[in-house]
């Protein structure tokens, strides 16, 4: 049963809640994209020990390693540890962890005929306890130092993993699908956005209190496939997502999509219900802001390789990217995820420079 979140510990450090909705803050929020993983040595030691996947289904495990980056740096935000592709486990796919490779599907799906090997998306919430679990537990451990981030994939970006089957630099398969079989394609996003509104709900009753949506393949979709494939499914989420929050009586809480690579899509997204919009590092902040708008808050975007850069180099790029968001409406990160060779000693200058140069 979901604990009431008036049994969770009082938060002490609500920056991003508050830049989220577009309250005034007396230093920008940060937090970086994959900030509990394999550049920290203490994730390295516990990885060595269990299958990614299960680290992903011990809530105890995954608390462990989601509080580790806030042990090493004063972030504003914990965001769970799992993976996006939880969901197609949860509708009966198999997914193996490959080191050196990534996320592997051992059967993706080859046509339209292959749908129907997919599970109710009415069953994923019971199939995914082990999230809420660990995102439940981590909100008591987080003992109010800072909010706890939900996410999930987008359901374009879920869709593309399981008819490719692993990662890919063109989504060729994937997109051969939008082109030859429109309607299966609609099936599938249908099905993966009906199990992602139930897990994003679930996560909100176990505890989270930030849900950020990852299209991490907008870049291979153009303007025109967008519209039809992933724009209506991101709205969907956002909107039943909200609406059967409230019905729950529960608080309504800030969400945040994040287009990796969908620049052209950020005067339609601005348009929507999330209070976030996530912009990675080929996107100038200025000109984010005249597309999504003055009433949304952007999220991002040094590059991730300027981490590699020496801590003045960094303290450099954070002063001009911070002059270019401003410091209202703004929660400092990166354009996408920690590489796992980058020192830890330059985020944490990444972190000191957002807040020196964003204080009040």
């Amino acid at each position: 049963m979901a604990e009431k979140k008036s049994e969770f510990p009082a938060l002490k450090n609500d920056r991003l809640l508050r830049a989220a909705r577009g309250e005034s803050v007396d230093k920008v929020p940060v937090w970086a994209m994959r900030q509990a993983g394999r550049y920290l040595p203490e994730f390295r030691e516990v990885r060595a020990q269990y299958d990614f996947f299960t680290m992903c289904r011990t809530p105890e495990v995954a608390c462990q390693v989601t509080l580790q980056p806030l042990d090493r740096f004063p972030l504003d935000a914990a965001i769970i540890f799992s993976d996006i592709l939880v969901v197609p486990q949860a509708l009966g796919m198999e997914v193996q962890m490959k080191p050196g490779e990534g996320p592997v599907f051992p059967s993706p799906l080859s046509g339209p005929e292959d749908l129907d090997r997919l599970c109710n998306p009415k069953d994923v919430c019971a199939k995914l306890q082990y999230v809420y679990d660990a995102i439940t537990l981590t909100r008591h451990k987080l003992d109010g130092r800072a909010p706890l981030i939900g996410f999930c994939g987008a359901p374009w970006t879920i869709m593309a993993y399981m008819i490719e089957g692993k990662g890919s630099k063109t989504m060729s398969n994937a997109k051969c699908w939008l082109y030859r079989h429109p309607e299966a394609s609609h099936r599938l996003l249908k099905t993966i956005t009906d199990a992602t509104i139930a897990y994003l709900v679930g996560q909100v009753k176990a505890g989270a209190q930030l849900l950020q949506v990852f299209e991490s393949h907008a870049e291979h979709l153009g303007p025109n496939l967008f519209q039809e494939f992933a724009l209506p499914y991101l709205k969907r989420i956002c909107d039943e997502v909200k609406d059967q929050v409230a019905a729950l009586g529960l608080q309504d809480i800030p969400m945040t999509v994040f287009p990796k690579g969908g620049h052209f899509a950020l005067r339609e997204l601005g348009r929507l219900r999330y209070e976030v919009v996530g912009i990675d590092w080929t996107v100038d902040p200025i000109l984010a802001r005249q597309l999504v708008g003055p009433n949304k808050t952007l999220q991002g975007n040094l590059d991730p390789c300027a981490l590699y850069a020496d801590p003045i180099q960094i303290d450099s790029s954070v002063k001009e990217m911070v002059e270019k968001f401003g410091c209202e409406r703004y929660i400092a990160n990166l354009g996408h995820g920690m590489y796992p060779d980058m020192d830890p000693r330059h985020l944490a200058a990444f972190v000191e420079a957002v807040h020196t140069h964003s204080t009040k």
